[in-house]
């Protein structure tokens, strides 16, 4: 490849500052972002003129600089340059609200496994108290039992 011209350099000089603009402003290529490789394909040239050759600077290093410093300045100041940036930082605080969430939810759960366990045991403990309780009045015999009911009726008359 052949050494630039004064005249190419300051077109393609042009068109990066041009592209620089354009990326800062929000007008991000779809699945890019606000980097040295979509101000590349923005400006249509090679990212390899951003960085330095060896001892020497890149012939756009100067303009890459500028742009990185702009961004930084620009995210300094509030303003979203990239919106993937800003999409990650509304998913990780959805990702950090949802496991607050599923903490709070297993707490719950705990509280309401250790509920049943103790609810199912105060039931056997009650079952077997009423085993018991038939069992001495089968064994006394003064308990009298109450007469089954007829199927189909009700004990104490008609709720109706």
């Amino acid at each position: 490849m052949g050494r630039l011209t004064a005249e190419t350099r300051a077109r393609n000089e042009a068109s990066i500052r041009a592209a620089v603009d354009r990326l800062l402003a929000g007008a991000i290529p779809p699945g890019g972002g606000c980097d040295l490789k979509a101000l590349a394909a923005e400006a249509g040239a090679t990212r390899t003129g951003f960085y330095p050759k060896g001892e020497r600077p890149g012939p756009y290093q100067h303009l890459a600089e500028e742009f990185e410093r702009r961004v930084k300045d620009a995210q300094v100041a509030g303003i979203v340059t990239d919106p993937r940036a800003s999409q990650i930082e509304r998913l990780k605080a959805q990702i950090a609200e949802l496991k607050e969430r599923i903490g709070e939810r297993d707490a719950d759960l705990a509280e309401l496994t250790a509920f049943k366990t103790l609810a199912i045991s105060r039931l056997v403990a009650q079952h077997q108290e009423i085993k018991q309780l038939r069992e001495q009045a089968a064994v006394v015999g003064n308990v009298r039992r109450l007469p089954a009911a007829r199927p189909g009726t009700a004990p104490f008359g008609s709720c109706s």
